[in-house]
C-alpha cells in the first residue's frame, strides 16, 4: 500500500501547493485507488501523476469546507469521459449529497456510471468490506470534521517452502491449494493438509488520515498504533493561538498525537501558504522533537505504506 499526496495546502491554492486531497493505492487486483478530500483542481493534480480517475473506487470527505470539496463536481464528471464505468462510493457528512446531486443537476452532468452516496452523522461511519474495517469519528472544528482510521484485516501467513522441500512435495498446482489451507493428495498417495504449511498470519496495516482539528483526545484514539498517521499541521508552534481560534493544528500537537498513540510515522500536511522555504524546515524540526520519524509533505510526495 502507498500513499499519493494531490494537495497539501490549506484554504486556497497556492503556486507550491494545492488544497487537499490525497490518494490510498489499495492492494486488490484491480489496483483500486480510494480518495480522501478532494478539493479544487484536484482533477488537475492527478494529471501530473499516473493516477487513472476510473481506478477510483471510493472518495471519503472528512468535511464539508470548500478547499476539501470543490474539486468533486469535475472529478466525478471528467471520470466519465476517461472510460470510468464501475460503480463509485462517496461517503461523507451530512450535506455531502445535497451538494454533489446539486451540482451535478444544475450543470446537467450525466456519468455513465452508477454513483452511490453515503451519508453519515455525529456518531461517524462504520463500515466492514471484503480485506478492510474503517471507521471515522467527530473531531473538533469550526463545522463537523471526521477522522478515519482503515485497518486492514490480517494477512494469510506465507507458504513454509523449507516444509514443503523437507516432504518432497514437487511444484505444481497443489502448492496453491496448500498455501489456501487445503488438503492434497499427490500421486504417490501421500495426503498433506495445508494449514500445517502456512506461517503465521500478517498484521494488517492501520492507516489513520484526520480531517481539520483541534488537538483533541480523539485523534489519538483513531491514531492508536496506526502505521502512518495523516495529520494536519496548519501552523507552527509558535502559531498555537491562531491555530485554537480557526480550529486547528500545530506541528507539535500533531506530533503529540502520533507520540500518544504510538504510531509509526507522522506525515503532515495541510500546510498554511505562510510557510515557505526554510520556514517548512522549522515546522519539521518542530515535530522531529517530539517525534522523529515525521515529514512535511509536499504536493506529489508517494508514501510506501511498510
Amino acid at each position: 500500500m502507498k500513499i499519493t499526496f494531490l494537495g497539501t495546502g490549506s484554504g486556497v491554492p497556492a503556486k507550491h501547493r494545492n488544497v487537499s486531497s490525497l490518494a490510498l493505492h489499495i492492494e486488490d487486483k484491480e489496483g483500486s485507488l480510494w480518495l480522501f478530500d478532494c478539493g479544487e483542481a484536484t482533477q488537475h493534480q492527478i494529471l501530473h501523476t499516473s493516477l487513472k480517475p476510473r481506478k477510483i473506487k471510493k472518495i471519503f470527505i472528512t468535511h464539508l469546507h470548500g478547499d476539501h470539496i470543490f474539486g468533486l463536481p469535475g472529478l466525478l464528471s471528467s471520470r466519465s469521459f476517461q472510460g470510468g464505468d464501475t460503480p463509485l462510493t462517496v461517503y461523507g457528512p451530512k450535506g455531502i449529497k445535497l451538494y454533489l446531486e446539486t451540482s451535478l443537476h444544475v450543470s446537467m452532468t450525466h456519468l455513465n456510471y452508477p454513483l452511490v452516496i453515503e451519508e453519515f452523522e455525529e456518531q461517524g461511519l462504520q463500515i466492514e468490506l471484503d480485506n478492510y474495517i474503517i471507521e471515522s469519528k467527530k473531531l473538533v472544528h469550526g463545522i463537523p470534521s471526521f477522522g478515519y482510521r482503515i485497518v486492514q484485516k490480517d494477512l494469510p501467513g506465507a507458504l513454509l517452502m523449507d516444509k514443503v522441500k523437507v516432504h518432497r512435495i514437487p511444484s505444481g498446482p497443489h502448492l496453491q491449494m496448500l498455501k489456501e489451507g487445503k488438503v492434497i493428495t499427490l500421486a504417490d498417495g501421500r495426503n498433506f493438509d495445508g494449514k500445517e504449511f502456512i506461517g503465521p498470519p500478517k498484521r494488517g496495516k492501520i492507516i489513520t488520515i484526520l480531517g481539520d482539528t483541534r488537538y483533541t483526545d480523539t485523534s489519538i484514539e483513531l491514531a492508536q498504533y496506526a502505521d502512518v498517521l495523516v495529520h494536519e499541521a496548519t501552523f507552527g508552534a509558535k502559531d498555537e493561538l491562531l491555530a485554537k481560534e480557526y480550529f486547528h493544528s500545530t506541528t507539535l500537537q500533531a506530533a503529540k498525537v502520533a507520540k500518544s498513540a504510538k504510531a509509526t510515522q507522522l506525515l503532515l500536511t495541510h500546510i498554511s501558504a505562510r510557510y515557505q522555504g526554510e520556514d517548512v524546515q522549522v515546522l519539521l524540526q518542530e515535530a522531529m522533537d517530539v517525534f522523529p520519524n515525521s515529514i512535511v509533505m509536499k504536493d506529489f510526495d508517494v508514501v510506501e505504506i511498510k
